[in-house]
């Protein structure tokens, strides 16, 4: 794997970050747009459509639209420490409650220059761990109570090494970035999808009995919001794309930050192994706070579902990063 220093992959994660905040309105200006059209043309002479008519609509629209992704990026944005812990089921851990953790966390943050971050804990028997935040008021490790109970102190060491070097790499800064957008795609999909369903089985059959004109009436809206949940799901599928921008390198860099850290490179191998064992967090249901887990914590399917989830995964293959640390 081709070197790149730590200085290059922050500067890199921060124009990811910067592309995904200038991309998401385009993308979604465009569905925007796209669905005004649409709408327009299923009611116009397709000989006399009016497309200057379109760009009014539109340029009208614009405000409205971007002043509500603002207003719901800005609450996800500061509320996302709440909002992972939330979906994660994590709490916060006190010094007096585990000191062993404590004194790894800073042990290592006052070794690598960082400010000390949170440390939080899941109370389950499965090994997992992950890190989050967008500034050092923010920054969290969390670990699970069986991460903590299985791996002795060089393995436990490595484990959060790898975490601090995300933290280091400004690696969680660009996930929730990407998780908040994913997340607005899949709640404006899911709106759009419920709608349609809730119009043709309330809405649809109730003009059916009508008449005519409500016959006609409920068919239309019904195909309008056939429209919106067609263009919320392409948007949706294409945000998902954004996770390529989240580069599989990340996850080889932050072992070797890790191996670094705690000096212990097969320490580290070690701990994925035991981990890769028993990963599995029931209470963890959301694909993008998955992966902010060193190894995904959902339980592995066979399948197309399984292949999808591999294309779209943003942690390279476990047996490929215990290959690449028992290189050191």
């Amino acid at each position: 794997m081709k070197y790149v220093g730590m200085h290059t992959q922050q500067a890199s994660n921060n124009m990811k970050s910067m592309l995904l905040l200038v991309m998401f309105p385009i993308i979604l200006l465009g569905m925007v747009y796209a669905f005004i059209a649409i709408l327009m043309k299923m009611g116009s002479d397709p000989y006399s459509f009016n497309w200057e008519e379109v760009t009014g609509y539109f340029l009208t629209a614009i405000p409205f639209v971007l002043g509500v992704v603002v207003i719901w990026f800005m609450i996800a944005y500061w509320s996302n420490t709440s909002m992972i812990r939330k979906a994660t089921g994590a709490r916060l851990l006190e010094r007096r409650e585990n000191p062993r953790v404590y004194n790894i966390v800073e042990n290592l943050s006052m070794a690598c220059g960082m400010d000390m971050p949170k440390v939080n804990v899941i109370d389950t028997p499965e090994l997992n761990a992950f890190a989050s935040g967008i500034d050092k008021d923010s920054y969290t490790v969390t670990v699970t109570t069986g991460i903590c109970n299985r791996l002795n102190d060089d393995e436990l060491a490595g484990v959060i090494g790898h975490e601090l070097t995300h933290i280091r790499n400004h690696d969680t800064r660009l996930l929730i970035v990407s998780i908040i957008f994913v997340g607005i795609m899949s709640t404006l999909s899911s709106i759009a999808i419920r709608l349609v369903w809730n119009t043709f089985v309330y809405g649809g059959s109730g003009s059916r009995r009508s008449n005519n004109n409500g016959k006609g009436g409920g068919v239309s809206i019904i195909i309008a919001l056939a429209i919106a949940a067609l263009l919320a799901t392409v948007g949706y599928v294409f945000t998902l794309l954004t996770r390529f921008a989240i580069s599989r390198k990340r996850e080889y860099m932050a072992d070797a930050g890790g191996a670094e850290l705690c000096g212990q490179p097969l320490a580290l191998a070690s701990a994925l192994r035991k981990i890769s064992a028993n990963p599995a967090l029931a209470d963890v249901e959301r694909q993008d706070v998955a992966q902010l887990f060193i190894i995904h914590p959902q339980k592995l399917t066979s399948g197309i579902t399984s292949f999808l989830n591999n294309m779209f995964s943003t942690h390279p293959s476990t047996e490929s990063r215990i290959a690449y640390l028992e290189q050191f």
